[in-house]
Parts: C-alpha cells; sequence; structure tokens
C-alpha cells in the first residue's frame, strides 16, 4: 500500500461514494487503523473526532457500508470508499447521504444525471412492493410482461422514428419513455441496472 500521507492529527478525509448511484454518501475521517480494518474487514471504518474511537459505519443501525474499492487522490492525502449502502441510508438523520441540502438550506429535490438510471429503478422497486394506488408503473406490472415489453417495443420504434426525424426535443423524449420501460422490464425480470453497466465496462478496452 502507497504510504498515505495523514495531517497533523493523524488523520485523513475520506470520501464514501456509492457504487450503484454514484453519489456522495458521507464524508468523514479515518486513522490509520480505521483504514487498515476497513481493507481487512471489506467495511467502512472511520475515526470520530468528537468520540477519539474508531467506528465502523452502521454497527448499531445497521446502516453497514460494504466497501469495493479504496481509491485515493493525486497527493495521496484523501480517500474514497466505494461503498454499498446495506440499507440506503447513509446519514444519522436517515436521509439517503449527508448532502440532500442546497447551500441555502433547502431540500435537493433531484438526483444528478449519472445516479438517473439506477435510482429509478430503486423506485420502479418500490412501486411494485409497495403498490400505490394509482401507479402506472403498478399498473403496466400487473398486466404481465409480455405488456411490458410490448410497450418496450413501441417505445423503442418511437425512439428510432425519434433518431430518424432528427428532432432533439423528441428523440430526449421518446428515449427517456424507452429507458424507463426498459427499467420496469429489467427489474421484473430480476436484472439490476449496475449489472448492465457492469457488462458494459467488460467491452471497454
Amino acid at each position: 500500500m502507497v504510504e498515505l500521507k495523514f495531517n497533523e492529527d493523524g488523520l485523513i478525509p475520506v470520501v464514501a461514494q456509492d457504487y450503484r448511484t454514484g453519489e456522495i454518501r458521507m464524508l468523514a475521517w479515518a486513522n490509520e487503523e480505521a483504514v487498515r480494518r476497513t481493507l481487512e474487514t471489506g467495511y467502512a471504518h472511520y475515526y470520530s473526532r468528537s468520540r477519539k474511537k474508531i467506528w465502523k459505519k452502521g454497527e448499531t443501525s445497521g446502516e453497514l457500508q460494504r466497501v469495493r474499492e479504496v481509491r485515493m487522490d493525486c497527493d495521496e492525502d484523501t480517500l474514497i470508499y466505494v461503498i454499498e449502502q446495506e440499507k440506503n441510508r447513509a446519514c444519522h438523520t436517515g436521509e439517503r447521504n449527508c448532502f440532500y441540502r442546497d447551500i441555502d438550506g433547502n431540500r435537493v429535490k433531484k438526483p444528478l444525471p449519472f445516479e438517473a438510471l439506477p435510482r429509478l429503478q430503486e423506485i420502479v422497486k418500490e412501486r411494485l412492493e409497495k403498490k400505490p394506488d394509482g401507479s402506472y408503473t403498478v399498473k403496466l406490472a400487473d398486466e404481465g410482461l409480455d405488456r411490458v415489453l410490448q410497450k418496450f417495443g413501441e417505445e423503442a420504434v418511437e425512439t428510432l422514428i425519434a433518431l430518424k426525424n432528427g428532432k432533439k426535443e423528441e428523440i430526449l423524449y421518446e428515449t427517456a419513455d424507452m429507458l424507463y420501460m426498459l427499467t420496469l422490464a429489467l427489474t421484473m425480470e430480476g436484472v439490476e441496472i449496475t449489472e448492465v453497466m457492469e457488462e458494459l465496462i467488460k467491452r471497454m478496452k
């Protein structure tokens, strides 16, 4: 392991980034021992400056962070834990991440573009599980996979027509419809968006 550059207190800042969505879940500190335990156990460990002790994220709350990879910056004085948030709530407030407000203190209402597909799949899963009244997703799923595939085919054709017409607004609208139908079909078949992205990664040279 490269010799990391800890600050005068023996600490290094750690950003926890979600493996699936790419979102920043939290920022904390770690000392050398916390980093070592993280690498040995595969679960995120940090150092509490207020309590003066190492803590394992989620040890009491169950909100464990499984670490897929640890990355360092070019100066070797900051780390990223690439994590899977096991119960999807990283913040002690119960929010999915600690950065849920903008600079004016207002709640952030929408994800960033790179989060869109995995977050969409989360919503689809929630709809299928809770079956809220009036949900279009639930209605389609209840009609069966063949109906969903038919709708996907229709949206794919409409996307092709939009591309042929060359009108950007139409292309964006139809492609979004197609991706929604594809996400619903994948979810019904137990396929994760992340798995599709991993397959694409395998093909990158």
